[in-house]
């Protein structure tokens, strides 16, 4: 994987922040950590790297399975023909959606093989992982990978908050959910390799798709509403997803910053979920 993941050394660390400005889903208290020695891919993993898994296995994701998996409105021709989720009416339950048809039926990877791989529930990226020889980072080293060297930057760049003017990564422009202006030239997803890499070397560690990691979800505190919120996580089987997507804006999910968090149920599958591959030990490129 030479030229795909990046040697992080490790080391004293930490994680989440100590000023939490979305505390109910556990930003803080920040903590310190030792991390051993890993690699990181640079990229998320992509429609075609995922291809070349379920031709070589003859996997099935669980959104194929299902039947079904979430849309974000804008990029359907006739969203209304969709059931939506009343608490979040801009998805929309599309019969057929997987990472090969990630529109549903009628839509491909075609010109798009380099965008992430979505529809990709936390087992589907756990299962490509072992195929070739990695993991899932832990939310420790995706913290640690995501700052780029950095002391500790708000973001994979620094501190400075994006614009249209100043562009860093592929999040909402506009106003969420109706008018997306794309200054960024994006209403979903962009190509793995776009916008300029961090300090390490790793492109899009915030925006473009949420990214799983390898950690159950909990919140880090013994209040009352951290109790409920942990239980259900552990009724649902929650992981920890990290990056914030496309969808993203700060007036309304303001989680492309790197201590930002997000806990899913593991089977959870929607157009703006991926994930990228962490390693013990160097291995051969598949």
């Amino acid at each position: 994987m030479e030229d795909e993941a990046v040697y992080i050394a490790g080391g004293p660390s930490f994680v989440g922040i100590s000023d939490p400005i979305i505390s109910l889903v556990g930003e803080g208290p920040k903590r310190k950590v030792h991390l051993s020695p890993f690699f990181i891919e640079k990229r998320a993993v992509s429609g075609s790297q995922f291809r070349s898994f379920v031709e070589a296995t003859g996997y099935v994701t669980e959104a194929e399975r299902y039947g079904w998996s979430f849309v974000f409105h804008l990029l359907l021709d006739e969203p209304g023909r969709h059931e939506s989720p009343v608490e979040t009416p801009w998805w929309r339950k599309v019969d057929g959606a997987c990472w090969h048809q990630p529109e549903g039926p009628g839509s491909s990877l075609q010109g798009r093989e380099d965008h992430p791989a979505v529809h990709i529930s936390w087992a589907d990226a756990s299962a490509y992982a072992h195929w070739c020889g990695g993991r899932l980072p832990t939310e420790a080293e995706w913290e640690f990978a995501a700052r780029g060297a950095l002391v500790d930057p708000r973001f994979p760049w620094g501190d400075e908050e994006p614009s249209d003017e100043r562009i860093f990564c592929n999040i909402w422009q506009g106003q969420f959910p109706q008018v997306n202006d794309a200054v960024d030239g994006f209403v979903g997803t962009a190509p793995v390799e776009s916008f300029l890499p961090n300090g390490y070397g790793l492109f899009n560690m915030v925006g473009n798709v949420w990214e799983w990691c390898s950690d159950t979800f909990k919140i880090r505190s013994v209040g009352k509403v951290a109790r409920q919120r942990n239980a259900d996580a552990l009724r649902y089987s929650e992981r920890v997803m990290k990056g914030g997507s496309y969808l993203c804006h700060i007036s309304y999910c303001y989680r492309y910053r790197i201590a930002a968090r997000s806990g899913r149920p593991a089977d959870t599958s929607a157009g703006n979920t991926g994930f990228r591959v962490a390693f013990d030990q160097r291995v051969a490129a598949v």
